[in-house]
């Protein structure tokens, strides 16, 4: 069972990914100058078996019915001169390539063998599929940017959905918080700053290769590749390290630098213009247990700040907490990954998050307690609890955000059937027989009168 699951999900990362092709191939489909593949049909139709078993009548023409929008939207990015850079394609793919890798434990032999190829090998096959996908995203983004609702069309809306079709929502919580990054002692930075040194002397008296001394020592992903972060522009990187990258000449390594994520070499590969490619080394130094033990007193401080009412939980969040943390900017208020929305049911609930206000009162402050950060880091949060919602079926008073969402969702949906219909009319069509009895397609091969 656990062997299946393992390649279960390569094959849903990979095919939902990139689209992988088959040897033998048909073209099945043809929108401007855009192709599908009867292998990408396929391919979709195998992927959504994968994910729900037994699809039901009409998935594959369903499926012929998505790939043309999406061709349709590329072929229309080109017409229209839409870019997607190259650094981004790279950017996408080395992040695809990663989440796979760390499956995989960063072990780049299972990798090869699993796709009897290399790394390099798997990118340059998948990056123009990728770059299509980015083409798409794109001009869809553009066609729907400006469209929004306003609260009559939301009351419109709800009034159309018949009273007994109304869902059922769970209890909701709104969650605030303050987040606390624990500070390194001046020892434990200082113990970093001599091992990196010490390290930068031997490469440069000729004793050993950087990259070496990067799969060593260094503590992040590029480690595995000997510390190369590959191309990048001005802006990628965070201000130290950049400005420090950019001073060096090819092949020179510039002294140890200190960035929020810890202290860095940095060697010089190669420059084209604005764009450099450069590897470093990272160490971030110990966090010690004394170090966890200051920052809950710091917390617990706060905390008694905003119990006696010397301070408002929005003002606290500005003075003490991590900006690096999407409630920063939301006066604290943490976002929903699953919604995007500040609504919580408890099943979307981290277990410490729903454990620390269980059995609080709304407005109540929990102790600060330990948590991992986004970075895999160890931080400390304060939770306030700012609303908590009983069950309750739909109304405009409760959910009214919930309800502009699926309005805006819908409009949506109207804007691009338009804007299909309408580019199908001056857009060289042609789908083989094939999907002859596909009703849903019908709207892309009737007859009209255009130039190929």
């Amino acid at each position: 069972m656990k062997n299946f699951s393992i390649t279960l999900f390569f094959a849903l990362v990979m095919t939902a990914c990139f689209g992988q092709r088959q040897t033998i191939d048909k073209v099945v489909a043809t929108v401007g100058g855009e192709l599908v593949l009867l292998s990408e049909v396929e391919e979709q139709i195998a992927l959504m078996q994968a994910r729900n078993g037994i699809l039901p009548e009409g998935s594959r023409c369903a499926v012929m019915d998505q790939l043309l929008a999406g061709k349709l939207l590329i072929n229309q990015a080109k017409l229209d001169s839409i870019a997607v850079t190259d650094e981004e394609v790279e950017v996408q793919l080395n992040a695809r390539i990663d989440r796979i890798l760390e499956f995989m434990n960063g072990d780049l032999d299972q990798f090869e063998a699993y796709y009897g190829q290399t790394v390099s090998e798997v990118k340059e096959q998948f990056r123009e599929d990728l770059k299509n996908q980015l083409l798409s995203e794109r001009m869809r983004s553009q066609i729907m940017t400006n469209i929004t609702v306003t609260p009559s069309e939301v009351k419109s809306f709800f009034s159309e959905i018949p009273q007994d079709s109304l869902p059922y929502f769970s209890s909701e919580v709104e969650i605030g918080e303050i987040v606390y990054k624990p500070l390194v002692s001046e020892m434990e930075k200082q113990k970093a700053i001599d091992t990196l040194e010490s390290v930068r002397n031997r490469i440069m008296e000729g004793l050993v290769a950087f990259e070496d001394m990067a799969i060593k020592y260094s503590m992040d992903g590029s480690a595995r590749i000997g510390g190369d972060l590959g191309w990048a522009k001005r802006g990628k990187y965070v201000q130290e390290f950049e400005a420090a990258a950019y001073k060096l000449d090819k092949d020179e390594i510039s002294p140890v630098i200190e960035t929020e994520f810890g202290f860095h070499i940095i060697q010089m590969k190669e420059r084209r213009g604005n764009s450099i490619k450069v590897s470093h080394i990272l160490i971030r130094p110990e966090i010690t247990d004394n170090d966890f033990l200051l920052a809950q007193q710091y917390l617990d401080s706060i905390r008694s700040l905003l119990i006696v009412d010397s301070v408002s939980f929005s003002l606290a969040v500005k003075r003490f907490s991590n900006e690096n943390f999407q409630s920063y900017n939301n006066d604290g208020r943490m976002v929903n990954p699953v919604t995007g929305n500040t609504f919580f049911e408890i099943g979307d609930l981290e277990p410490d998050v729903y454990f620390a206000i269980d059995t609080m009162a709304t407005g109540s402050i929990s102790a600060p307690f330990e948590f991992k950060g986004p970075d895999g880091d160890t931080y400390y949060r304060l939770i306030q609890l700012q609303s908590r919602s009983e069950p309750h079926r739909a109304n405009l008073a409760l959910d009214y955000s919930k309800i502009q969402k699926a309005t805006i969702e819908a409009k949506r949906s109207d804007f691009i059937n338009e804007w299909i219909t309408e580019r199908v009319g001056a857009t060289y069509i042609n789908v083989d027989k094939l999907f002859s009895g596909c009703p849903i397609l019908r709207k892309w091969v009737q007859k009209k009168d255009i130039r190929p």
